[in-house]
């Protein structure tokens, strides 16, 4: 008896070439090259000069100085007295930003109808478009004399209002972005954690908010990343004092703040005092490249996949 021998299977193959879809294709990869070479234009010219003032000014007594005056004679370089303000004020934006972005997030995934829902988001998130420069004076004129008519001996400038305020304004971040990551938690595990007699509160907080994490810890990063590199809160609020201390009554500046106002002032181009500029802005982008690696770990580490 002869065995017919298997057919084929069809090959799905186009008829002819589809020059619409090639030019879809092709400027897509056009953007993609766009997006590509502006960051790497972006860390040539942050870098390029960067290198041009460590040739003049040790690498070594640039991090580790503990005096920064690059426009007297002789200019002082030590830039830990800006690092140590950007980190201060960023502890206090944290402080508020967290447990309010989080609390706010768990209430809008868990507790809240889906009417008052879709009330709350939109205007949390109004916070997120008002300037930074309102949020500035906002701390400024408001803030700050609160704090001293509540008995705290806070200098005009200071970064415990700019810190507080600005954690004001990174509280969107942190809640929509969290609140999304909790909201694409499968229902199940809310069903099954009911079932065995958990309350609302138990579910929120050792079911929804641990199968999240990974997105919440996303949200985290993006708020401080935000209060790192924030200029306008830090310019006006804050100060343009580097002082070396981590008291937040005492005014301080920012890695930020100095690039902007030195930026905009009267430095020749050229000269190692418009060098700092760089130098400076390139100490920022690492810290934040090294912070966003170390949260890229973590989120791939905690990350949970549901069919």
């Amino acid at each position: 008896m002869a065995v017919r021998a298997e057919a084929a299977p069809p090959r799905l193959r186009a008829s002819g070439i589809r020059y619409g879809e090639l030019l879809i294709k092709g400027l897509l990869g056009v953007c993609a090259l766009i997006s590509v070479a502006t960051t790497i234009g972006i860390v040539m010219a942050l870098f390029l000069p960067a290198i041009e003032f460590f040739q003049e000014v040790s690498f070594v007594d640039f991090i580790t100085g503990t005096e920064w005056a690059p426009l007297f004679e002789p200019g002082l370089f030590g830039v830990m007295p800006l690092i140590v303000g950007t980190l201060s004020v960023t502890f206090w934006a944290v402080l508020v930003a967290v447990p309010l972005g989080l609390g706010a997030a768990i209430y809008l995934s868990e507790y809240a109808t889906a009417r008052t829902r879709k009330t709350l988001k939109p205007l949390l998130e109004i916070l997120a478009g008002v300037p930074t420069i309102v949020y500035g004076y906002f701390a400024l004129t408001f803030f700050t004399p609160l704090l001293r008519d509540l008995g705290l001996d806070v200098d005009i400038f200071n970064p415990l209002s700019g810190g507080l305020v600005m954690g004001v304004m990174i509280i969107p971040t942190v809640a929509s972005l969290s609140e999304d990551a909790m909201s694409a938690v499968p229902r199940d595990l809310r069903y099954g954690a009911f079932a065995l007699g958990s309350s609302r509160m138990k579910v929120a907080t050792r079911v929804v908010v641990p199968a999240a994490v990974s997105g919440i810890i996303a949200s985290f990063v993006l708020g401080i990343s935000r209060a790192v590199g924030e200029t306008m809160i830090a310019l006006v609020a804050v100060g343009q004092q580097p002082n070396l201390t981590f008291d937040p009554r005492e005014g301080v500046e920012t890695m930020a703040a100095f690039i902007a106002a030195t930026g905009a002032g009267d430095v020749p181009t050229g000269s190692i005092e418009y060098k700092t500029i760089f130098a400076v802005g390139a100490t920022l982008f690492v810290m934040t490249l090294v912070m966003n690696v170390v949260a890229i770990r973590l989120v791939r580490k905690y990350r949970e996949v549901y069919e």
